[in-house]
């Protein structure tokens, strides 16, 4: 397997991060280049004006990347970064075959049980839905060995 391009889905969450670190070792082994994805999730319902929700949100995850965008940079890996708008899933599925990336890597917050009833996964979707092969990488967390689902 040859990993020209790695996309890296973003959610400002120590998993991410995690994944990230993963994605630059992995960036420096092949020599890849890595894309940086947010998505600014639509909300289900609002009382204030989409343009200004859209706007200010957007603006600030913006500011967000740029702290990641830096670490590949340093890095010495060619990066860039995208904030989009829309379902995290169908953004990282749609950039992943727009951008023709080889891999995905993202991290994963781990839920079961009724949390994750109610909240699906975002990897859980990419996993069986993207046109490429997929990495996801889990912080270790305390709880790990205990099953709640």
């Amino acid at each position: 397997m040859h990993i020209q391009h790695i996309l890296v889905p973003m959610d400002f969450s120590p998993d991410a991060e995690k994944a990230l670190e993963s994605a630059v070792a992995l960036a420096r082994q092949f020599q890849a280049r890595i894309t940086l994805l947010h998505a600014v999730h639509l909300p289900v319902t609002t009382e204030i004006s989409l343009t200004a929700y859209f706007s200010e949100m957007q603006a600030s995850a913006q500011r967000g990347m740029e702290t990641y965008h830096k670490q590949v940079e340093d890095a010495g890996l060619p990066v860039e970064t995208h904030v989009l708008i829309g379902v995290p899933f169908r953004k990282i599925i749609e950039t992943a075959a727009d951008q023709g990336a080889d891999l995905i890597v993202m991290g994963t917050h781990g839920r079961t049980g009724v949390p994750h009833l109610m909240l699906g996964s975002v990897a859980e979707r990419v996993v069986r839905l993207a046109p490429c092969p997929v990495w996801v990488t889990r912080q270790a967390h305390a709880n790990a060995a205990t099953l709640d689902a």
